[in-house]
């Protein structure tokens, strides 16, 4: 792959989300950047929502994954399932009970303003921090493709990167963004579709062949209950999967955005259903992905691993040009499937949850600024990464993170919830950010001394104790007897 075929499929990739963007419609009200008019239809909000999940995490690291745990990644996708259902039917009928724009905007109503400040301001942190990892890795391989060779320092492809996502978003946000997740998604199935045909063809294998060759291979153990104290058993896996789903989806921004774009709640528990089966169903072909790379590159010598395996058969291995454009078209989609989102939820919330911005006129502007200040500082952060971030698993780093940084808004939210407790307002975001620091020490002590690693079920323990020090806090305070504000609650511009 030359850096001029890069730079054309870059263009052409470009090109296409600008297009989408100025048939999508020209208005620059907050209500279409926001939630674009309530009326998107739920089975497009679905379809794009598999990309902006899946992102450049499961199309380079979930493939180079299978070496390393094998499937049982499936584990937690399983898990995944049962938090997507979780979100359907508690948290969706909640949202659109409250007419929410922003989610957070609930926990005003329902605890106070420093609670509501304080979740806003975490779910900033964990969006932030997620959304440079995934550009960070695959700018990272595109650089290693291509760029390094023209000597183009990181952060100039960086900065045109996030330029070229503020530019198609700064106008419509949410509206442009349910058209060009659908192009976004088809680019990374392609990838995925022709991965496997080509890779199955190479091997040759057949139906009548494929089964044998994939119960020899050492690389396709799903589940694991063996080792209580590993992190990979099965236990842990499925119940943090379903945490992590509850959490980062149904307590996050961006994907929540998407659903209350939906015009009633039936739509958006709709959407729910179909995505779930539809994401559960991608991500697995993409560890069947990953176990025939793994394959073949043990087969060819080939010594790349981990994030560098899809990459390096793909692009250097002599397997096509069909295989090698399709996956640098889905590599592309994977950067910006939930960057444009990320950056449009960022600057949604700052917007209203944390600078609680003016309607009309003024309340257009300042969203414009807030949106200039997030695409800078998502550019801040994977410069940063850049320089520290470089071999552990970026799948693996985003998720532990997102326990710690998750857990107090699981916490908030599921004494919200499921009680009538209030909590002590004042003392909300001492405890936020105390009971992560609480978590990382005692999963700290468990591994050292009583060798039990929490893995990615610390996101269950920094919930439960956020949401039992809040619960604490809140002791001798009236139980709460609020009701739901009306449609003008809501500020969307």
């Amino acid at each position: 792959m030359t850096a001029q075929a890069l730079a054309l499929s870059l263009i052409i990739y470009f090109g296409v989300l600008y297009g989408i963007s100025l048939l999508v419609g020209k208005s620059n009200s907050n209500a279409t950047f926001f939630s674009a008019n309530r009326n998107a239809p739920w089975y497009l909000v679905a379809f794009g929502m598999i990309g902006a999940s899946l992102s450049g995490l499961t199309f380079i690291s979930v493939p180079g994954w299978v070496a390393s745990t094998q499937l049982g990644y499936v584990q937690m996708v399983l898990g995944y399932a049962l938090g997507y259902l979780l979100i359907g039917t508690v948290l969706l009928p909640l949202y659109y009970k409250w007419n929410v724009v922003s989610i957070y905007s609930y926990l005003l109503h329902r605890f106070g303003i420093r609670s509501y400040k304080t979740g806003a301001s975490f779910f900033i942190l964990s969006r932030l921090t997620g959304t440079s990892f995934r550009l960070f890795l695959v700018l990272k391989v595109l650089h290693w493709i291509a760029l390094d060779a023209l000597h183009i320092p990181f952060w100039v492809s960086a900065a045109i990167a996030i330029i070229g996502i503020w530019g198609y978003t700064q106008k419509t946000g949410l509206k442009t963004i349910i058209y060009t997740d659908i192009a976004q998604t088809v680019c990374m199935l392609l990838a995925l579709s022709v991965g496997i045909y080509v890779l199955v063809d190479v091997l040759s294998l057949d139906a009548k062949s494929i089964w044998s060759w994939w119960n020899s291979q050492p690389t396709t153990q799903i589940f694991f209950w063996e080792d209580w104290n590993n992190g990979q058993h099965f236990i842990k896996q499925f119940f943090a999967g379903a945490l992590i789903s509850f959490a980062m989806t149904g307590l996050d921004q961006e994907m929540m955005q998407k659903n209350l774009s939906c015009h009633s709640l039936r739509d958006a528990q709709k959407n729910m259903f179909w995505f779930t089966i539809a994401l559960v169903i991608v991500t697995v072909l993409f560890l069947v992905l990953g176990v025939l790379l793994t394959a073949y590159a043990q087969a060819s010598g080939i010594e790349a691993t981990g994030d560098n395996l899809f990459p390096v058969v793909a692009t250097q291995s002599g397997l096509g040009k069909l295989f090698a454009y399709t996956f640098i078209f889905g590599l592309i989609a994977a950067a910006f499937s939930s960057a444009d989102g990320s950056m449009t939820s960022l600057a949604t919330s700052a917007s209203i949850d944390l600078w609680g911005i003016k309607e009309g006129d003024k309340g257009i502007r300042q969203r414009k600024v807030m949106h200039r200040i997030i695409a800078f500082s998502l550019w801040c952060v994977m410069i940063a990464f850049y320089y520290f971030i470089r071999e552990e698993s970026v799948i693996a780093q985003l998720l532990l993170f997102a326990g710690y940084t998750y857990g107090p808004l699981l916490g908030l939210f599921l004494l919200g919830v499921f009680s009538k407790r209030p909590v002590h307002d004042r003392y909300a975001p001492i405890i936020c950010i105390a009971t992560p620091l609480l978590t990382y020490g005692i999963a700290l002590i468990c591994k050292k001394y009583l060798e039990f690693d929490f893995g990615f079920f610390v996101l269950a323990l920094n919930g439960a104790l956020s949401a039992l020090f809040l619960w604490i806090s809140g002791i001798g305070l009236p139980l709460y007897q609020g009701t739901p504000p009306g449609k003008s609650t809501s500020k969307s511009g």
